[in-house]
This record gives structure tokens, sequence and C-alpha cells, in this order.
């Protein structure tokens, strides 16, 4: 018996399983009940009368005597007939199933084609045959048959109404159950905890130490809250992450996810924002109730400032009533009439200078924590954690590749080390080796490479002497950004490019924004000497220098004529204003200074590339032939470059030396941002 169990529990676990029945649904009921309802009104199912042709009812029915009665529906344009029940049998031949009739009659239906043909044929019978012919006229309706035809456009739009609200509710995730209606303010927040818990800790983030210090202690305060609550100390009620986009604040919400073993719960700000009045403050509303009955528990909000911008003063004028609803809705929960004990709030933003006071002030968001872009060690470390999946060569330092992408963020890095990755797999390669990182990081900043671009000889020849204008300049200036590489090889949009390393610092002298305006100017300084004209192929360069005149002149204070004002608003709190906050005189005076400052060292570029015109010449023709050179082909024509003391005490505490090796120019890519590029455009 134990056996033939055993063979019969075996052959049921092979079996194969069936297919899958679909699951039953409530709709099923009422769409049965609908069309059965239908099909009762339109098709009368049972016993029902025969229909027969006009001329058949004409040359067979009239005549035969036997009617007892006629009934026209004069509505429906039909008549129904009924014989005597004794002389049934003797119209088989019309009747071809007398079962499927009823006894009582009617019999037979016809189509009459009008009343006056019906009683002239009716007339014309009884006075040929001598018999009597019974008729009757009456109006009918089908109640529900009208009811239906009148319901039926309401019925359709309740039901695309629903079919809607469905779709919404299943692409909303987690507003409650898809299909109901009622649940579009419920919140969409996605709730993590320890059985479907984020596996990402503080070990996955490499670099922002202060960031990870300020969360730590939270998550050490959810752990051990006994450690600070003895000494009367209070759990900070909110956490504002803020730092420019891919420096890792999002990365930094799921360690502490992942960290804390409470539950966590994940939402983005847009998605309290909705088309309907109200669902935007029901959401928050849903979230924090939710919070309060998982406490203690963090909440996360990512891209707080799509509900947290300031709100305007000028109620004429406020862009939407709902968004600042939502927004005071989130002040009162976060820090109301009603405590939030146990609830800790985590928002991410790269836009704290548009986010409204009060949401910002302690007791709602007690710290702001800085995510900064990453200094040379943190790229150092966020490149040995994304260098880890990739198979590399021996070549390959993360000491280097840091050092070649100052103004990177963590998300640029990731990028380049996959960017590598590509590349050496489009190449055939086993190993990913440094050749292919430094054509990433080409590739990312410059755009992507053109060898096949058709450009005529002369516009050859002037992005070679407007490149080697940038080239000459940086090389002969003290503050200028050092030279790495420059080319006449179109990437994107560029006809040529020249690519620096600038240097990581914290403050700009005067003298070392003049400089860096003046090596940008030079390839337009350069096509006015050598070619006596101009083109568009200094758009880029124009637009920086203004830029940075301006932010010289309004800005830091760098103008005598204007003096040590400055006229920027770091809060972010005059949206609305429709005035700038100086005069038309005032006005005046700026601009004539932006056009003084970038007019003179527009004049000394033009003046050092005079003076170094034969080296210029000679840097330009190389760049010809080679279409490609690197900082060694300027030393070697300009001689050794002169550097910034800055520079030289890096050196002198060994800060410039690559993994033990000295720096060499030829391999030292560039990795500076975009706006750092010099590159003429394709007009």
């Amino acid at each position: 018996m134990a056996e033939d169990k055993k063979n019969m529990d075996g052959d049921n676990k092979g079996d194969k399983p069936g297919p899958k029945l679909p699951q039953f649904n409530a709709y099923w009921i009422y769409g049965i009940i609908l069309v059965s309802l239908i099909a009762i009104s339109l098709f009368n199912v049972g016993q029902t009368p025969q229909t027969v042709s006009w001329s058949v009812f004409e040359d067979k029915v009239l005549p035969g005597g036997d009617i007892t009665r006629i009934v026209v529906i004069t509505n429906e344009g039909k008549a129904e007939i009924t014989f005597n029940e004794n002389a049934l049998d003797k119209y088989n031949d019309i009747l071809k199933d007398v079962s499927a009739i009823p006894r009582t009659g009617p019999h037979l239906t016809v189509r009459i084609p009008t009343l006056d043909k019906l009683e002239e044929a009716r007339k014309i019978t009884e006075e040929q045959h001598g018999i009597r012919i019974p008729i009757e006229y009456e109006e009918r309706t089908n109640l529900f048959r009208d009811f239906f035809m009148m319901m039926w456009p309401i019925l359709l739009i309740v039901a695309i109404w629903i079919f809607i609200f469905r779709r919404m509710s299943s692409q909303g995730g987690g507003g409650g159950g898809a299909g109901n209606i009622f649940n579009v303010g419920k919140s969409k927040a996605r709730m993590f905890d320890k059985e479907t818990g984020v596996k990402v800790t503080f070990e996955d983030v490499a670099g922002l130490v202060e960031a990870k210090t300020e969360l730590e202690e939270i998550v050490e305060f959810l752990r051990k809250p006994e450690k600070f609550t003895e000494l009367g100390g209070k759990i900070p009620k909110g956490a504002l992450l803020v730092g420019p986009p891919g420096t890792g604040k999002t990365l930094l919400a799921k360690a502490v996810a992942g960290e804390a073993n409470v539950p966590f719960f994940s939402m983005s700000g847009s998605d309290f924002v909705e088309m309907f009045v109200g669902v935007g403050a029901s959401r928050v509303r849903d979230l924090f109730k939710k919070a309060k009955e998982k406490a203690p528990c963090i909440v996360f909000i990512d891209e707080i400032d799509a509900i947290g911008r300031a709100r305007g003063k000028n109620v004429n004028f406020s862009g939407n009533d709902e968004r600042e609803n939502t927004l005071n809705q989130l002040l009162t929960e976060m820090d109301g009439f009603a405590t939030n004990s146990g609830v800790i709030i985590l928002a991410a933003t790269n836009r704290a200078d548009i986010l409204d006071r009060a949401l910002m002030r302690a007791g709602r968001f007690d710290r702001q924590i800085s995510v900064e872009l990453p200094d040379l060690n943190e790229r150092k470390a966020i490149f040995e954690v994304h260098l880890r999946p990739l198979r590399l060569g021996d070549d390959v330092k993360s000491e280097f590749l840091a050092r070649q992408t100052p103004g990177f963020s963590g998300a640029d890095i990731a990028n380049v080390c996959n960017e590598s990755a590509l590349i050496a797999a489009r190449k055939g390669k086993k190993l990913v080796e440094k050749e292919d990182f430094l054509d990433a990081v080409d590739r990312i900043v410059g755009g992507l490479e053109k060898k096949n671009k058709i450009i005529s000889v002369s516009e050859k020849r002037a992005v070679a002497y407007h490149e080697a204008g940038h080239a000459a300049i940086s090389w002969l200036l003290e503050y200028a950004h050092p030279l790495v590489k420059v080319t006449i090889v179109p990437r994107g949009k560029a006809l040529g490019a020249a690519w620096y390393l600038p240097e990581e610092r914290s403050l700009n002298t005067y003298e070392q924004m003049l400089d860096e305006m003046c090596s940008t100017l030079g390839g337009r300084a350069a096509e006015d000497l050598v070619f006596g004209r101009i083109s568009t192929g200094a758009l880029n360069d124009l637009e920086k220098v203004t830029r940075q005149a301006y932010a010289m002149v309004s800005y830091f204070g760098m103008s005598p004529k204007i003096g040590n004002l400055s006229y920027f608003d770091s809060t972010g709190q005059n949206e609305y204003a429709f005035s700038k906050p100086y005069s038309e005189s005032t006005a005046r005076v700026i601009d004539e200074e932006v056009s003084r400052i970038v007019e003179d060292q527009y004049q000394r570029a033009k003046l050092i590339l005079k003076e170094n015109s034969a080296k210029h010449n000679q840097l330009a023709e190389l760049l010809l032939e080679k279409e490609v050179i690197f900082s060694e082909d300027l030393e070697t024509i300009f001689g050794k470059r002169k550097l910034s003391e800055h520079v030289i005490q890096e050196e002198a505490n060994g800060q410039k030396k690559i993994a033990g090796e000295p720096l060499n120019p030829s391999e030292n890519l560039p990795g500076s941002d975009k706006d750092d590029e010099v590159a003429p455009i394709n007009d």
C-alpha cells in the first residue's frame, strides 16, 4: 500500500499542470444579466408566430375564411393573424412547424405595405367570398427596448469612465487596488521592510564621508534610541539631501533603507501631483497615516521640489493652487498641531534654492546635508566601486582615472566605466585597458567622433588655427587651465575641440578669471589675425566669456564702477519679481563694464598671438598634419609652461604623482566639464 501510494504521489508530481483558468470576476454576472435581458427583449425566446410574405397572406391566408382576428400594430408596420384552432391543419404548407407556434395565437405575422392596401385587400376578399374578417388597430411599446435605447449612451460613458480609472489605478502602482476609482487619493509610496528590504548599505556608497556620518547617526538612533534619549536628546525630524544631479542622493537614501531595519516608505514628489483637485493633499495624509501605523519608520520623498516650490505672495499670479495645497498639507503633517513621533522624513533635491522657507526650517528639516561633486580621493573610491565588475588590464589605476575626471559626478563615473567596457568589447578585446577609459572620457566630454564628416580645406585650416589659438594662449598664460589635448577631428556638433585639466580650486581670483577669458577668446583672435575675417565657430566661446563677465560684474563685485555690490539672489525667492534689483542707469553701467572686460581680453589675446605668431603658425601646421596634438607638442614649440603658485605648491606636496609614476601629458586625456571645452560649432 505504501509503495502504491508512493507511485501515485510520484505520478501526480510528474503530471504537467493544466491550463490556468481565468479568475472569476463579479463583472461577469452583470454582463450575463444584461445580455439575457437584451435577448429576451429582442428575440422573445419561446413560442413565437411565424412570419409570411405579403403575397402569401393576400393569396392564401385571406381567402381561406379561417381568420378569427387581425391585429394591426401601426407603429411597427406589421399585422398579427389568429386562425381558428380547428383549422390550423389546413395551413400545414404555411405553418411549417405547428408545435413552435402558440395554439391560442397569434399564429402568423406579416409586414404590411400600407394600411390602405391592407383595407383594400380585406374588403375585396369579404365581397368576393362573402366572409367577415375582423380587424383591430393598436400601438405597442417595448419599455425595455426604449429604456435601453435611451440609456445606452450613458452606459457607454460610464464604461469609458471606469476603463480610464482602471488604467490610471493599474499604472499608478501602490494607490490601492487596481480598478477602484475611489483609491485615487491613496498614497503611492512603496514600503520596504525586513522581508522586502533594500540590500544597499553604506559600504556600497563610496566617498560622501560627511553625508554618511550625518545619516549614520539617524540610523543609530533608530537602532539604539536610549543612547540619545538618556541625555535628553531628540531624533531629528527630517534631513534634506541637497546637491547637483548624479552625486548619490538617492543612493544614500537606499543605504539608509538597507541599514535602518525599520519600515521605509519611498515616494517621488511628482507622485503627489494629480489632475484632480485635492488628490495631492489626500495622498500626503494617507502617506503619513500609514507611516504612523508603522512607526518608527522613515519616509523618503525624492525630488521634493516638485511640491516644495516656494509659494507665491501674489495670489493672482499663483501658478498651481493644487500644488500649494499639497505643500500646505505636507507642512502640517511634518510639524503641525498633531505630533509625528517616530516618523523621520528624508528628502532629496538638486534645487534647494527654490524650496519654500517654511519647509526648510528647523522642526521639519532639522538637517540639510550637502552632497557635492566628489573630490580627487572620493572619485578614486567611486572608481574602485564601479571597476569591480569589469575585467581590467594591468595598466588601469583608479587614482589615474580619478585625476582625469575633475568635475565628474558619481553617475558620470559610472557612465565612464560602462562606456569603456562597451568600447573594449567593440574593439574585440578581452580586457578593458587604460586607453579604453580615456576614449570613454573623450566620448562623454566631447561627443561621438565623426571621422567621415566632409569638411572643406579652408574650413579645416580655419579650425586648426582657431584651436591652435586656444592652445597657445592657454600655454602662455599663468592662470589658464593646463591644456591636455587639441584635436580638429569633428566630435558631436563641434568641428574641433581643446581639452583642459582644470585645477580643483575652491576660490577663483580676478587674475585667474581674466586669464581663462583671454584663453577662451584665443580662437576668435587667431581667426581675425591670420585670415582677416571671423566665423561662427566662436559661438560657444563668446557665450562662455559673456556669462563669465556678467558674473564678475553683477555677482562677484569685480568692477570698480559697480563696486562691492552683488545682485545675485541665492534664495531663489524672487520668482514673481517683474523688475531687476538695480536701476536702468546701473544696468547700462553693467553692460558697459562687461563689454569693456571682454574687449580688453580679446585685444590681449590678439597681442599675445602677434608676439608669438611664428610659434602659433608652427603649432597650427602641426595640428593640420597630425589632427591630434598633446601638451608635450606645445612644450616642444613654446618651451616649459609657467606654473602658478597653487600648482607649484601641489607638486611640492607630491599631489601630482599618479600611482608612483610621473604625469605623462600624452596620456593625460581630459575630464573637465563640457563648459570647459572650447569647440567651434558646425554652423
